[in-house]
């Protein structure tokens, strides 16, 4: 019977405490739907204690069409002078309304004394009070460890005797955490096999390791092999310091070459799309050299290497590209990326074959587009307009003649009067032209604003169309300010949400490209796929 395991992403909570790493409520709101596209078995959302933020997301989570995950809101044990029922941390997990709560306790009597200023025993009450309190409130009820493993050194009975206090109060799983990511992964095998002779075969262990010690996806491997349902970890390894355990590594090696079973299976094929968009919605660079996902993964370059990887994958990969979403990149070889646009196609719904010769000129021209600086992973609506249009079936519904932007400072006010002056035609090349202008809070709302304008009275549908999120990144290349730029566009209308994109060294056309892009995809959308 094969092993399961359960993977739980704090990506949302434990990775945003990385440096340069910042999500919104949108962000936080999209990357939960994609992690649940992968099937992750739990996401955590937050802490609803801790800042408004957090709080925000999980109203609006539950709203959110989750096929498989469980959303788990993330806490602390009361604090040491109140009783559960007081305590605002627990109110705030209970108000968050998930099926999934998790709380963390010390483990470590330097933290008890330290860190809480309470006595050990005070600390053993307050991790069965708040575990006793919280538990009739969700479905599931995880314990944090914080720092057991390092509490373990220090002090063994005590460490697991926190365990214990945690377990008889009704948690599900007991999740033992490297906090400060020392540990090694002889002592993990060590640390687990006592834990378990301690309190039973019955009991239900996790891992959450941290990468201080480069050993975050070592060590939770190797608390699985010792028996741990549960691994705990960030899509590519983002977290504080040096990191928390890259789920991204941990799921391919679990499932692909340690025999375990999970729901993150099924779509192990959209893993290495899972991790470009994160790094996308983030607004960071996404790191090539990731195993299994990095750009550089199954990319070949030297001669003896291309030439024994074209006879057979195997005499220098260690499992296929695909099964992970990536692919195979040999520089001398255009069969590159075929499987990708084919299956991207099929998504679209054009009917392309990999022998299809228009897959060669659609795969050259994406690889041309990567080259100026265009991502597609986040931006899937501009990717399907390119590869119509490819195809001799291009999706055009009005043609931008030419814009102008002023952008004034206003003396009065004390802030820049911006206006965006457009032609368009519609339908283009025969269509009438339209001439408007229109204001804005900055030359690309005043830009949106004034093409909507104009094409409002044709097509009245694009009302209902609200861009909800902008992001430009200076691509790395020409120094300062003569740097491209791309620019990343989200927009969603009552039954959608799309990503479209644009490079230029000028952002306003780099903007320009990604509203045409939003815009026409809505038309497209709303004409053809709804019928």
């Amino acid at each position: 019977m094969a092993k399961k395991i359960e993977f739980y992403d704090t990506t949302l909570r434990d990775g945003t405490q990385a440096e340069d790493f910042t999500l919104s409520v949108e962000d936080k709101l999209r990357v939960a739907q994609k992690l649940d596209e992968l099937g992750i078995d739990y996401i955590e959302g937050g802490w609803p204690g801790s800042n408004p933020k957090d709080a925000r997301f999980f109203k609006e989570a539950r709203d959110l069409s989750l096929k498989h995950a469980k959303i788990a809101a993330f806490g602390s044990t009361h604090h040491p002078r109140k009783k559960p029922e007081e305590d605002p941390n627990l109110e705030a997990l209970i108000e968050a309304r998930t099926p999934v709560i998790t709380i963390f306790g010390k483990s470590w009597d330097i933290h008890v004394k330290e860190a809480l200023k309470t006595t050990l025993e005070r600390n053993l009450e307050i991790i069965e009070a708040s575990v006793a309190y919280l538990k009739p409130h969700c479905e599931k009820l995880f314990y944090d460890a914080e720092h057991f493993f390092d509490g373990f050194k220090a002090d063994r009975d005590y460490a697991c005797e926190t365990l214990k206090r945690a377990q008889a109060a009704g948690a599900d799983v007991l999740v033992l955490c490297d906090t400060n990511g020392g540990t090694l992964p002889h002592e993990i095998v060590e640390i687990m096999k006592e834990v378990k002779k301690r309190l039973g075969k019955g009991v239900s262990l996790g891992i959450h390791a941290h990468n201080d010690s480069e050993c975050a996806v070592a060590n939770s491997l190797m608390a699985v092999l010792e028996g741990a349902i549960q691994v705990q970890g960030t899509i590519n390894g983002f977290g504080e310091r040096c990191g928390n355990a890259n789920l991204c590594s941990i799921i391919p090696n679990l499932l692909l070459k340690m025999g375990y079973e999970a729901q993150a299976k099924k779509y192990l094929h959209k893993l290495t799309e899972v991790s470009r968009y994160v790094c996308e919605i983030a607004n960071i660079p996404h790191p090539r050299y990731l195993p299994y996902v990095g750009r550089s993964a199954f990319a070949h370059k030297g001669g003896v290497h291309v030439s024994a990887v074209m006879r057979h994958p195997r005499t220098y990969e260690h499992i296929e590209p695909e099964l992970v979403g990536n692919e195979r990149r040999v520089l001398v070889s255009d069969l590159s990326g075929r499987s990708n646009i084919v299956y991207k196609a099929q998504q679209f719904g054009i009917k392309l074959e990999a022998n299809d010769p228009m897959v060669v000129k659609i795969v050259e021209e994406v690889k041309k587009r990567e080259a100026e600086g265009y991502q597609f992973e986040a931006a899937e609506a501009s990717l399907e307009l390119l590869m119509y249009r490819l195809i001799g079936e291009p999706k055009q519904y009005f043609e931008l003649l030419g814009y102008r932007v002023f952008d004034m400072q206003n003396p009065e006010e004390g802030y820049p009067l911006v206006e965006a002056t457009v032609m368009v035609r519609v339908p283009p090349g025969v269509g009438e032209v339209e001439h408007t202008a229109a204001s804005g809070n900055g030359p690309v709302n005043a830009l949106d604003n004034a093409i909507r304008k104009a094409l409002e009275r044709f097509y009245p549908q694009l009302k209902e169309m609200v861009l909800e999120d902008y992001k430009v990144r200076v691509l790395p290349g020409s120094p300062g300010t003569g740097a491209m730029v791309r620019v990343l566009i989200f927009s969603r209308d009552s039954q959608d949400r799309w990503g479209t994109v644009g490079v230029s060294h000028d952002i306003l056309e780099a903007s320009c490209k990604a509203l045409v892009d939003s815009l026409t995809y809505k038309l497209f959308k709303d004409r053809h796929k709804r019928k």
